[in-house]
């Protein structure tokens, strides 16, 4: 009996260490935050955002590492082949998250990949050409359906976030409308302002001041409205069930243990609440947009399957 009883004690034990060892997690190594694309883009920016308000708060050195290439899926796929140790962080919730593995094989999912913290948002505004006589979305539906296939749309590049945006739209009002892909969001706008395309996608201050200056007309936002534009509608208002925007947040191998992520999370949640934080993201022009590891996941989830059923048939 005496022995059944040890056997059983070493058992639990046993069973319990590695629960143990996490519990206490703290890293040893410097942590890597992977970004999938140029230093200078919004990506970069969220990630030295992060990074710098959140170092205070670790006893390792966080180290923006950018790896670009491909709309940041080698990022992605890095961060996703890596081990589960929380030391190897991925900027994620945009095109490489929830848009291009849905147009095009991947070597990864985003069942690989598990959020820590959602940091921001970035809204997306739709806008036509001044003078064009498409105004309204309303506009732009009734030509579509006169004229199937006769609005062009330019985005920053094929299967990027703004081209999804555009394939939920014209999936939801049943229009056909043409894609024409440019090497980012700047050479869709000339291309917009020389007449060479119907309309394109900007960010809430671009398309604020392009306004401003007559240069086009808001058409409505792709998820809610806007701080910087708040009496422009949205898509969902109109009756479009479009909700696509372009997130950003923290996200690491799907298999890294509760314990590491929550320890992760705590931190960087830490760091969005303090003031080193708040003037950052104030200077770089950054709407913070917290959400729990948990609810980023949803949030990506959500936007991925609305992309996957607009390229289905």
């Amino acid at each position: 009996m005496r022995n059944l009883i040890a056997k059983i004690g070493l058992a639990a034990a046993v069973a319990l260490a590695p629960m143990s060892a996490f519990a206490d997690w703290k890293p040893e190594r410097p942590i890597n935050i992977i970004v999938g694309f140029s230093a200078g883009g919004g990506t970069d920016a969220t990630a030295r955002l992060i990074a710098s308000s959140a170092q205070e708060f670790f006893e390792v050195p966080l180290v923006v590492v950018n790896r670009p290439g491909a709309s940041g899926t080698l990022a992605a796929e890095i961060v996703a082949g890596s081990e589960p140790d929380g030391l190897t962080l991925l900027v994620a919730g945009g095109s490489e998250s929830t848009s291009v593995p849905n147009h095009l094989k991947t070597n990864y999912s985003l069942d690989q990949l598990r959020g820590v913290i959602r940091v921001n948002r970035e809204h997306m505004v739709i806008v036509t050409k001044a003078g064009s006589g498409l105004k309204s979305a309303e506009d732009i539906v009734a030509a579509a359906k006169e004229n199937p296939g006769g609005l062009t749309f330019g985005s920053s590049g094929p299967a990027s976030i703004l081209h999804s945006a555009f394939l939920v739209f014209a999936k939801q009002a049943g229009i056909e409308m043409t894609h024409v892909p440019f090497q980012g969001g700047a050479p869709a706008l000339a291309a917009l302002l020389g007449g060479h395309i119907d309309m394109t996608i900007l960010t809430p201050g671009d398309a604020k001041a392009q306004s401003e200056a007559g240069n086009v007309n808001l058409i409505a936002t792709t998820s809610d409205r806007a701080p910087q534009l708040p009496d422009l509608a949205s898509l969902s208002e109109l009756g479009y069930d479009v909700n696509v925007e372009n997130m950003k947040g923290l996200v690491v191998q799907a298999d890294t243990p509760d314990e590491v992520v929550q320890y992760l999370h705590d931190k960087f949640k830490a760091a969005m609440e303090s003031e080193t934080f708040e003037s950052l993201a104030g200077r770089a022009n950054i709407q913070p947009a917290y959400l729990n590891g948990a609810d980023f996941d949803a949030a990506m989830q959500n936007m991925s399957k609305a992309i996957k059923e607009a390229l289905s048939e």
